[in-house]
């Protein structure tokens, strides 16, 4: 990916995430620009309340498959501290690879996909949720992977521009 295609993507981004009105506005513009730099099939996020002790799915973009409801208790795993606790990637490329972390391997794999990455979403220390992204078999190559790293600052700017909005409902 050329420097000047992300720097215009991120451009589309700050602009979206600052004029788009609606509650999914933030993570349709972080849905995008992940769309423009590394590709994903199927797009989530989720927050993590670690007081709580609970994850909730924020957004989707297959909400038939992934609908956005309830809550889910957090359970802590090799996952759970790789992604939330050690703050680092997570990336499978093989269905295999999944079915050995998620329990819905099956219906991931129904949607044809076959790879993920799951990135953590943190400020100050504190881990906000994931930005999970999931597309066909050994999509998520190292380079794919190594501008994962642009998607950082911006999921940042849609965790903090979707609690704005709740904030002022």
């Amino acid at each position: 990916m050329k420097s000047r295609s992300v720097s215009a993507a991120l451009n589309a981004f700050r602009r979206a995430l600052g004029e788009e009105t609606g509650e999914d506005a933030p993570w349709m513009a972080l849905q995008t620009l992940a769309q423009h730099i590394v590709g994903a099939r199927l797009f989530t996020v989720t927050t993590v309340d670690m007081e709580a002790e609970l994850a909730r799915r924020l957004y989707t973009n297959m909400p038939d498959a992934y609908p956005v409801s309830g809550t889910k208790p957090i359970t802590i795993d090799p996952w759970f501290e790789q992604v939330v606790i050690g703050k680092n990637l997570f990336v499978a490329n093989t269905l295999e690879a999944i079915a050995g972390h998620f329990p819905d391997w099956e219906l991931i794999g129904s949607l044809g996909c076959r790879s993920c990455v799951n990135m953590p979403v943190f400020v100050g220390g504190k881990v906000l949720g994931t930005v999970n992204m999931l597309d066909a078999e050994n999509h998520f190559t190292p380079e794919r992977v190594a501008l994962v790293e642009h998607l950082q600052i911006p999921a940042i700017a849609a965790f903090l521009a979707a609690r704005e909005r709740v904030s002022d409902d």
